[in-house]
């Protein structure tokens, strides 16, 4: 086992992408703007806000894009009830648990990502939580991942980060830590 472990959540200790998109499609259907699963997959990890960013930006129509981004966490807190672990890496983080420094990394909001943890029933099992607003840059930049180390006070090469975005191992690769996609577990 690594010296610490930081896992994402959407995707990786959670079972949250299908609730997201269909927050996405629910949000963006008055704005007649299309956003197609596949894309969406591929933007796993982005930020809600720079992903509402791009989409108003490409859809030459001007939103307000704050709106958006509510209107979307809204969409997905209404299906909270409904999201699930996903076992295969909870049971992982619960082998760590008290046995190494973890720390959740995230491009989610806090409100949200922690709202996620206690769904699922592991919010307290983790040193630190590392959203959207602790760090300027997101993934691919290893900026949360970089911030999750410092704040378990451990070396970034001493981290295995756990993800199941290419943009999210990408940033875990740029931080220097190891990395495991979950998509092959």
């Amino acid at each position: 086992m690594s010296d610490a472990l930081i896992f994402d959540c959407d995707g990786t200790l959670a079972d949250t992408m299908p609730a997201h998109y269909r927050a996405w499609q629910d949000v963006l259907r008055p704005h007649d703007v299309v956003f197609t699963e596949e894309r969406f997959y591929a933007l796993g990890g982005f930020p809600t806000r720079v992903i509402a960013r791009m989409l108003c930006e490409e859809a030459r129509r001007p939103f307000d894009v704050e709106e958006v981004v509510r209107a979307k966490e809204e969409g997905f807190l209404v299906q909270i009830d409904a999201i699930v672990p996903i076992v295969k890496v909870v049971d992982i983080a619960r082998a760590g648990r008290g046995v190494c420094p973890m720390a959740v990394a995230s491009g989610g909001r806090r409100a949200i990502v922690e709202r996620t943890l206690r769904q699922i029933g592991v919010l307290d099992w983790f040193g630190a939580v590392v959203t959207a607003e602790d760090t300027i840059r997101h993934k691919p930049d290893p900026d949360i991942f970089l911030e999750a180390a410092r704040r378990l006070a451990v070396n970034p090469s001493d981290c295995t980060v756990y993800e199941d975005t290419d943009v999210g191992l990408e940033a875990a690769r740029r931080a220097g830590m190891r990395a495991v996609d979950v998509r092959a577990l």
